[in-house]
């Protein structure tokens, strides 16, 4: 039987690609205006964003979590050289997802999410570092964010 809060973490992967769909489909005008160098670029950087925070999200397995907790140290792919790829990527995707549609007033929103961000990995850090002390400490020396 599968564990019903490693389904929920994976909601998302189907939530983003169908939330998209239904903005390009109902968001007035989008459909008929052209796709311009910017708007594709940022399709692949929204599509390049997802599947890599995707694979961040599968990486971090049972370690993931919304709240800051301290189940195992993951310093395997993506996490070998960024400590918070899901965030990074988080970004892209919004980003990428902000040209492509066309709302470039959401670059706004997106400015936050750094400093949102930011808060929400040194909580991480800290606890991290209370749980696995200079393994911790070691992995940071590493990586990047």
């Amino acid at each position: 039987m599968v564990d019903s809060t490693i389904m929920r973490s994976y909601i998302p992967a189907i939530a983003i690609p169908a939330a998209v769909f239904l903005l390009y489909i109902f968001l007035p005008g989008l459909r008929e205006s052209p796709w311009t160098a910017l708007r594709i670029t940022g399709a692949i950087l929204a599509v390049a964003g997802y599947f890599l925070a995707i694979l961040a999200r599968v990486q971090l397995g049972r370690s993931f979590s919304v709240r800051p907790e301290a189940r195992a140290l993951v310093t395997h792919g993506l996490y070998s050289r960024i400590r918070n790829p899901m965030y990074i990527f988080v970004d892209l995707l919004f980003f990428g997802l902000i040209l492509a549609l066309e709302l470039h007033w959401l670059l706004v929103v997106l400015a936050v999410f750094p400093i949102l961000q930011s808060r929400q990995a040194h909580r991480e850090a800290k606890i991290l570092e209370e749980k696995f002390g200079q393994a911790y400490l070691d992995y940071r020396k590493l990586t990047w964010f």
